[in-house]
Order: C-alpha cells, then structure tokens, then sequence
C-alpha cells in the first residue's frame, strides 16, 4: 500500500508542476485519444447494434490514453488530489490542471469528431440517437445517479492503474472502465459530449447551449462522484502515509520539484 501511494503522490506532484502549455497539450491529446475510443465504439454499435460489445470496443481509447500518457479531466482527481494534500503541489497547481485539461479534452475531442463524422457519415443516425439518450433523459435522481457512478468509476479505474506495476493490469482495468461507462451508458461529461458534438455536426437537431446545460449538471456528478466514493475514502486510509509525506516536504508546495 505504502508503494502505491508514494508512487501515486509523485506522479501527481509531476503532473501539478507542469507547464500550463504542457497541461494543454496533453488534454488535447486526451480528447484525441478518447476520440479513438468513440470512434471504435461506434463503428461496433453501428455494425452489431450490441451496447455491451461495442462497451468493450470504446476501451481501445482508455488504453490509448493509458499508452500515451495523456491526460484526461476525470482522472485528474485522485492521484493529483494525493498530491496537494500531501503538500506535494498546491491547490492553485490543481486548478490549473483541472481547467487546461478540461478545456483542452473538449476541444481535442470536438475536433476529432469532425473527423470521425466526415470519414463516416453513415454513422449519422446511430450517433443521433446516442446523444438523444443522453440529451433527452433530463436531469433527474436517475441521471444524477448515473452521472455519480461515472465519476466513481473512472476515478476507481485510475486507482486500479496505480495499484500494480504490470501493464497488462493496467489494460485489464482500462477495458473493465470502458465497459461500465460505456457499456451500461453511465452519464460522464467528457466522454458522452464528444458523442453529442459528432451529432451536431452531422446536422441533429441539437444544440450547444443545450449541450451546455447537460454538460453541467454531469460533471458536478461527476466529480461528486470521483472525489466522495473514491478519492475522499482512498486518502482517509491512507492518513497515516499522507502525515508522513507532509512532514517531509517543504513549506512551499510549489517549490518542492523546483530547487534552485
């Protein structure tokens, strides 16, 4: 236990201490790769009209983004929240990471699904109907449990990875999280827009200011979800390793990686 956290608060002060261009070009490449995953997921569904295959399809983008070392917003809670409560990083350092990568994940995954539509028009009325399931469900105990649940799940996926030093556990756990997320239609903010993008952009009846008033209400879900069911929980029993890492780091938690 005492190896995995101490591994997962070092990763997170790495990911804290980078450059807010850095932050940018991996989230961009975050939306890129999970873009990957839609795309996979979609050419499943359109094909088999399987939910629970083409679940296991969108994995090929969560195993991208483990790959690549790119960055996702909902996976930013556990291991950089390690960090600042470590006093590893600082919370201004989370907020950044937080709003690049959110901004960016959106914007890479916007684009990438003009790409993915303009390749596969005939995909048109599948991708219409994912993002009316979404769309249309309204905001209810149901979606705010659903929209929980994703955030829990990816955050416990994240957890996994950091749990074991073999790749190919990390791989297993990235395709048990797509499964469930994508699988069971869990409601997670960055995810499910790249789904109602490629819908807008295919000429549904959709619009961004509707986008927008989902897209809210899921992602306070889901870091609802994220932080309470796992994050919270993860650090409380750890407590005795987190006072360990405070007492030796330095006052300044911006100036722990960068001596001199």
């Amino acid at each position: 236990m005492e190896e995995s956290f101490d591994r997962m608060v070092e990763e997170g002060a790495q990911r804290l201490n980078r450059s807010f261009r850095d932050v940018l070009i991996t989230g961009l490449f975050g939306g890129f790769d999970i873009g990957i995953g839609v795309m996979a997921y979609l050419g499943v569904l359109h094909e088999t009209g399987n939910q629970l295959l083409a679940g296991l399809a969108f994995s090929a983008g969560l195993i991208a983004l483990l790959l690549a070392k790119s960055e996702l917003f909902t996976e930013g809670f556990l291991v950089p929240i390690a960090a600042v409560v470590a006093r590893e990083a600082s919370y201004a350092q989370l907020g950044k990471l937080w709003g690049g990568t959110l901004v960016a994940n959106l914007a890479g995954g916007w684009l990438f699904m003009v790409l993915i539509m303009t390749a596969f028009p005939q995909w048109s009325e599948t991708i219409t109907k994912e993002a009316a399931h979404y769309l249309d469900a309204g905001f209810n105990w149901t979606t705010v449990c659903l929209a929980v649940l994703a955030g829990s799940t990816i955050t416990l996926m994240t957890r996994m990875q950091h749990g074991t030093d073999s790749i190919t556990g990390k791989m297993a756990a990235a395709v048990v999280g797509a499964f469930l997320l994508y699988g069971l239609e869990l409601f997670h903010a960055i995810l499910d827009s790249l789904l109602i993008f490629g819908a807008i952009h295919t000429g549904a009846d959709i619009h961004y200011l509707e986008w927008l008033g989902w897209f809210s209400y899921v992602l306070a879900f889901n870091v609802l979800g994220g932080i309470l069911l796992v994050t919270a929980l993860r650090l409380v029993s750890a407590s005795k390793l987190v006072k360990e890492r405070r007492d030796d780091s330095p006052e300044d938690p911006e100036k722990a990686h960068h001596p001199g």
